[in-house]
């Protein structure tokens, strides 16, 4: 997962390859988990350095390896994902002034653009984890920070509208919308670019004291969460209409499992929601419980998950796309239901059963639930290292050589 990233010409690059950045930040919320419910951090909504470091002095001999595994690996993926999004940033530069960004930008696949604000959207919640993780004092001066991540998280979700203006007016008003290339999900693309910049406007709800704060968190986070909502009702229906005429395109074929992710960001969201609306605007103003939320979404993540895994292995494509010798940037939408389902388990062991009574806090129940959500992270981490040495290891691309000589 570390070695040197290839040089790249725009006949080579794909808007997609920003999935790879955002599956190494999904991959550092998922290690921020460990450290958010395993470990104390009392008094305080997240783990801190102060409080992590604590635990480091008086914690007990499992706490300590929790954190230093934990903190290890939001380390070694907020580092991968950032010299992914460096690449990616690099190498659309170069792809925006070549004739292939010109015909993205006339056909189906002009929605992949928005996977560059989507992996952005990702980089300020990497950002917001790393400074909580390893710098001292940070909670002293977060009432500062958050209106710097508004402000951000509002630049990068107007970046995103701008891009689906043009993309919207075109089809809208030209016409040109190939309904026989729409038969997968990948038109829920800017359904979950959406819904990302929700849930990092929707933080301040959940963490900030000031009520002002707070509510202009509310407002602007469910503006763009009922975007992301309509955005990705009206495709997924156009999606699967069209799925059921002419079958799953085979490449396209993990878009099925985009819903999953989409659904978990926006429960994300929709808890801190919660939690501002009962700190701030009293108990029981139009919050939403918590278990019953989290549990009928979970199932909604697990039946998009069987039906995904259905036509995957009925086109085999693990086999082609992933271990086999077939490539396709769209491998990368593989990562994120993985660490969505990985991250949705912890939300609901912790918030839904752990907290409510359901299951002992840390009991045997409690790691024997926690430990599906580590497999399924171990799995993601595996596969993001398949994915990685395939399509950005030098040495396994000719190609590439080509190119760098």
């Amino acid at each position: 997962m570390l070695f040197r990233l290839p040089p790249t010409r725009a006949e080579h690059y794909s808007p997609l390859y920003f999935l790879a950045a955002l599956g190494a930040g999904g991959l550092t919320v998922s290690f921020f988990m460990w450290l958010m419910f395993w470990l104390p951090h009392p008094s305080i909504p997240v783990p801190t350095f102060d409080a992590l470091y604590k635990v480091l002095i008086q914690g007990s001999l499992f706490q300590r390896f929790i954190l230093l595994a934990g903190g290890v690996g939001v380390a070694l993926f907020a580092y991968l994902h950032f010299r992914l999004l460096v690449w990616n940033l690099l190498s659309y530069r170069e792809f925006r002034v070549s004739p292939s960004y010109q015909s993205l930008r006339s056909s189906n696949d002009e929605v992949q653009l928005l996977a560059a604000p989507l992996a952005l959207a990702m980089s300020v919640n990497v950002c917001f984890i790393v400074s909580l993780v390893f710098i001292p004092g940070v909670w002293s001066v977060v009432e500062w920070l958050f209106p710097l991540a508004t402000l951000a998280m509002l630049a990068i979700g107007g970046w995103a509208m701008a891009l689906l203006k043009d993309y919207w007016g075109r089809v809208l008003t030209e016409g040109g919308f190939d309904v026989e290339r729409n038969n997968s999900f990948a038109q829920l693309l800017p359904a979950f670019a959406l819904a990302m910049v929700a849930v990092g406007l929707s933080a301040p709800a959940a963490m900030s004291q000031h009520t002002g704060t707070a509510v202009l968190s509310l407002i602007l986070s469910s503006f763009f969460m009922m975007m992301a909502i309509i955005i990705g009702a009206v495709k997924l229906i156009l999606g699967l209409r069209d799925m059921l005429i002419q079958g799953a395109n085979p490449e396209a074929a993990p878009t099925l499992w985009v819903v999953v992710p989409i659904i978990t960001v926006l429960t994300i969201a929709l808890v801190r929601q919660t939690h501002g609306i009962d700190h701030h605007l009293g108990e029981g103003a139009g919050g939403i419980a918590t278990f019953s939320m989290l549990t009928n979404l979970l199932a909604v993540q697990v039946a998009f998950t069987l039906l995904g895994w259905v036509v995957l292995r009925r086109h085999r494509y693990f086999a082609r796309f992933v271990t086999g010798p077939e490539r396709s940037p769209g491998s990368y939408t593989l990562v994120c239901p993985g660490v969505a389902l990985a991250v949705m388990l912890h939300f609901f062991i912790n918030l839904a059963l752990a907290k409510n009574g359901a299951i002992v806090p840390k009991g045997a129940v409690y790691w024997g639930l926690s430990l599906v959500a580590v497999t399924i992270q171990a799995a993601t981490i595996w596969l993001v290292w398949t994915l990685n040495r395939k399509h950005f290891d030098p040495d396994n691309l000719p190609a590439f050589q080509a190119t760098a000589n």
